[in-house]
């Protein structure tokens, strides 16, 4: 999650940068500012996720930013020693207002709720994704996989495999890193099955036109093409079988 902190005076800077870190390693800091004017450029710049800001700040105030950035996507929490501007804030969609010196308890549950918010939104707009795809006439030939840092959007051809984690599911795609994604196997065996996609195991679903070759020894492996090795269990072997000769016609 992008940040931006916004705030005049060094030392409370420091213990927004601080207190993030300690408590959220997932956040990264992308920006501070102490002005109004130099606010609004490196909001306009770097298009954050969140914003952490006080409300007086050098040259005016931080509704000035708000207003000089319309339209904005991203999230605001203010950090003010001030309470008279709640109302006000509530207006800018503020997703929280907290009141100097800053407790750590409340800082934390603030930042979680634009966590899970975020969460949401991205969810949201993964499932319109595919409803769009899918009211098409012609198949998707992109899935949007979400780990937990970023959505990634794959073409289905690039995957290899995909393994089980209990509820996580690992994406081996061509010349990417493995991509662990908060869903079960069982959902994208239904999701890719229309895509020459079979499942030699449990824990395992398998591009066909990826394999290079079906070791039976040992029980039956499947070799794809990167020498990987995935296991054929026995009550699905023929099915397997059954599968490669249908999808090799």
């Amino acid at each position: 999650m992008r940040t931006v902190i916004i705030e005049d005076e060094k030392a409370l800077r420091e213990t927004n940068r601080n207190l993030l870190i300690g408590n959220f390693p997932q956040v990264e800091i992308i920006g501070e500012a102490s002005s109004v004017n130099d606010s609004i450029a490196l909001l306009n710049s770097t298009k954050p996720d969140l914003v952490l800001m006080d409300i007086e700040i050098e040259g005016g105030n931080c509704f000035q930013v708000l207003q000089a950035c319309r339209p904005y996507s991203f999230k605001v929490i203010f950090i003010t020693a001030y309470n008279q501007y709640a109302i006000k804030a509530i207006k800018f969609s503020a997703i929280d207002y907290i009141l100097k010196p800053v407790n750590e308890f409340e800082f934390c549950d603030a930042i979680n709720r634009v966590i899970a918010q975020i969460k949401q939104e991205d969810l949201l707009q993964q499932t319109e994704y595919f409803e769009q795809q899918y009211s098409t006439k012609e198949k998707p030939n992109k899935i949007v996989l979400r780990t937990s840092e970023s959505l990634h959007i794959v073409n289905i051809c690039d995957i290899t495999y995909c393994k089980s984690d209990n509820s996580y599911t690992t994406f081996y795609v061509k010349n990417q890193k493995p991509l662990l994604v908060s869903k079960s196997i069982k959902e994208y065996t239904e999701l890719l099955s229309g895509y020459c996609f079979i499942r030699p195991h449990q824990s395992f679903l398998v591009n066909i036109n990826e394999v290079n070759r079906i070791d039976k020894s040992d029980g039956g492996f499947i070799i794809m093409n990167d020498n990987q090795e995935i296991p054929v269990s026995k009550r699905r072997k023929q099915e397997v079988l059954n599968d490669l000769e249908k999808l090799l016609v």
